[in-house]
């Protein structure tokens, strides 16, 4: 049950809390640069030193990766999940989405797939079951893996680690009014997009991972957090809202106001429409 929330066809939460205006038809949409997985060695070895995961990659992006860290062919590592013994949650039903850990992984001797994947996941295991994460994911009548799943969708939507704090506490707030979290991170991953303007169609796919049909969190985690991300998932910042839009880089707005985010979202598409003006070149007379 929403409340106090306009009609969906007139408000949307976009990729790091941007809104859509749908009705008037201005279309503010979050942009997003896909860097690669890192690995670093020497130039002239054929496998490189170590595997740089970063936060927030998903699960797909990382299984190309450590196929070509170990120059493998595509696929083996997607492939090798079902020998790989990874000791996941009971809710993860044998998805390590969520589960492998953003860290340096060292490449040395003769690693295989299962192994880094192994590695990954018990580096998770350890950071995530440890005292701290169990008693704040239960403060927040949550278990440990619903508290990786929000820090998923923290990590994609925060635009930086100040915000982190505030954007979870927009998805508490959302979750206990009843709201849904209307995230296009969630039709990102839905959609297995890493840049995207969403669209109303989009908002209307049948996919488990689509926030403005779903309600609740999305059945998994919708990608792979870091520490940052986990702890502002289990130790929100006080407040109450349930709005928030980047308006330029460095000036993220939160409010509980729907008017005033209207402003937010506004002055925010006057920002992008004049960068547009200046970047198009002059027509020849």
């Amino acid at each position: 049950m929403q409340m106090n929330t306009p009609p969906r066809s007139a408000i949307r939460l976009t990729r790091r809390g941007r809104l859509v205006l749908v009705a008037i038809g201005a279309v503010a949409a979050g942009t997003a640069v896909a860097v690669p997985l890192l690995s670093m060695g020497g130039s002239e070895e054929k496998r490189p030193a170590t595997l740089v995961i970063p936060e927030g990659r998903r699960a797909s992006q990382i299984y190309e990766a450590v196929d070509k860290a170990l120059a493998l062919p595509p696929g083996t590592t997607r492939k090798s999940l079902p020998k790989a013994g990874l000791k996941l949650p009971a809710d993860a039903e044998g998805n390590p989405e969520g589960y492998l850990f953003p860290a340096t992984y060292p490449l040395g001797g003769k690693p295989t797939p299962q192994a880094l994947l192994a590695r990954m996941v018990d580096t998770a295991n350890r950071k995530f079951n440890g005292a701290p994460v169990a008693a704040g994911a239960q403060r927040n009548a949550m278990n440990v893996y619903q508290a990786v799943t929000v820090a998923s969708i923290v990590q994609a939507e925060s635009a930086t680690k100040a915000d982190m704090g505030k954007v979870a506490r927009v998805v508490f707030n959302r979750l206990e009014r009843g709201m849904p979290l209307q995230m296009d991170s969630t039709i990102n991953y839905a959609l297995n997009r890493s840049t995207l303007r969403t669209s109303t169609a989009d908002t209307r796919i049948d996919n488990p991972y689509n926030s403005y049909q779903r309600m609740g969190l999305p059945p998994t985690p919708i990608g792979n957090p870091g520490e940052e991300a986990v702890r502002a998932a289990i130790t929100p910042t006080p407040g109450d809202w349930l709005y928030f839009v980047t308006v330029k880089p460095g000036d993220t707005r939160f409010t509980a106001s729907y008017e005033e985010h209207q402003r937010n979202v506004a002055e925010f598409n006057r920002i992008q429409q004049s960068a547009q003006a200046s970047a198009s070149p002059s027509k020849a007379r």
